[in-house]
């Protein structure tokens, strides 16, 4: 058979989705040779804890710069950077999966840019919607928040085919409600931090975004304003 009609059986990864697995693994795996004396030396036995503490997003200081109106930096880039430090490597592992997953779906379609974009900024937005909702003192870590913005987007696509077809667009939703539904029932019963409000704003985010991002979306919105 000619190379030249060769289809591999598995489409390719868009390089943006592999870039940020490589990157959030990168991370993970310098953490693991690190506290097991591999590489840095002592001082690496400390990096994760290290690295939760300078790029983790804290409430206090988000509640802080709302009270002052000082917007620093240094505060400010927690909330880019805390997606990318995770507790554990099995949190940063589902992260991959995810992002593995629907990150090929939503570039496939949106384009590699506009699937960064709908990943770091739902991390934005989750990070905004927890500093908000909840008090001084909750931090947040690891990027569940964008993987949800992320399904936000495979929503959108989803609430969008059903409605070019005439189908009822709430089936669009089940799968945030098993999400959250299982998310809540594991907090009953272990308890844990409230990190769902920023999956829930992360999913907002990515959602609201798909109107924007999603091929023709500017155009859409713009002939809708000039019609009303």
């Amino acid at each position: 058979m000619s190379s030249a009609h060769y289809t591999p059986p598995v489409n390719p990864l868009p390089p943006v989705v592999v870039a940020l697995v490589l990157f959030i693994m990168g991370i993970e795996l310098a953490f693991m040779a690190g506290s097991r004396g591999l590489i840095g030396g002592l001082a690496a036995v400390g990096w994760r804890s290290a690295a939760i503490e300078s790029y983790s997003f804290y409430t206090s200081q988000f509640d802080w710069m709302l009270q002052t109106g000082e917007w620093r930096l240094e505060y400010l880039k927690r909330l880019v950077t805390y997606p990318f430090v995770n507790y554990t490597f099995t949190r940063a592992l589902f992260v991959c999966v995810f992002v593995l997953a629907l990150g090929k779906l939503v570039a496939e379609v949106f384009g590699s840019l506009p699937m960064l974009l709908v990943f770091v900024l739902s991390g934005v937005g989750g990070a905004l919607i927890f500093g908000l909702l909840l008090g001084s003192g909750a931090q947040l870590v690891g990027g569940f928040p964008c993987v949800y913005g992320l399904i936000g987007a495979f929503t959108w696509l989803l609430w969008r085919k059903l409605s070019l077809v005439g189908e009822n667009q709430a089936r669009a939703f089940q799968l945030i409600a098993v999400l959250m539904g299982i998310q809540f029932l594991f907090r009953l019963l272990f308890g844990g931090a409230p990190d769902w409000v920023a999956d829930l704003g992360g999913f907002a985010t990515g959602f609201g975004l798909s109107f924007l991002l999603a091929p023709g979306g500017w155009a859409r919105i713009v002939s809708r304003i000039r019609r009303e």
